[in-house]
């Protein structure tokens, strides 16, 4: 990992072709070229987003620990102006993030409140209302089948 190598964007913006492709991941400049046939994720992926900043791409996709250090054996470089946070604490603010995420998404099934005599009275009672109504109208010959 090299992180005193600076590069300016316009010079990450030039290596966006397959022999020659790197992004930009949390200010860090990665040489991803030998590594498009190993992604998981198809080498179209990784070349859309060949000399742009794809820090929001790739955090939005859910990367496992492992894949997200797998990084650091790729960087070659920084971005010039960018604040780069220690190894250890790279991922831990997305990391909280997707937890909260996670959080937000569970449901929990209550009980329902209604009690269990309630759902024969809703339906079996106007069933067997209905039933009456129409006896009686066959027998006083209202009703002809």
């Amino acid at each position: 990992m090299d992180t005193k190598r600076m590069f300016t964007l316009s010079q990450v913006a030039r290596h966006k072709s397959k022999q020659d492709c790197w992004i930009i991941i949390h200010g860090r400049v990665i040489d991803v070229t030998k590594f498009l046939e190993e992604h998981p994720g198809g080498e179209e992926v990784l070349i859309e987003s060949a000399g742009k900043d794809a820090t929001k791409e790739f955090d939005d996709i859910g990367h496992s620990k492992a894949a997200k250090n797998f990084l650091f054996n790729y960087q070659i470089g920084c971005l010039q102006g960018c604040k780069i946070q220690d190894d250890d604490n790279l991922f831990m603010d997305s990391f909280k993030e997707s937890i909260k995420a996670k959080e937000m998404e569970a449901f929990v099934i209550k009980e329902d409140p209604k009690p269990k005599y309630l759902t024969f009275v809703e339906y079996f009672v106007p069933l067997l209302a209905a039933a009456l109504f129409l006896y009686y109208r066959y027998f006083t010959g209202a009703l002809q089948l």
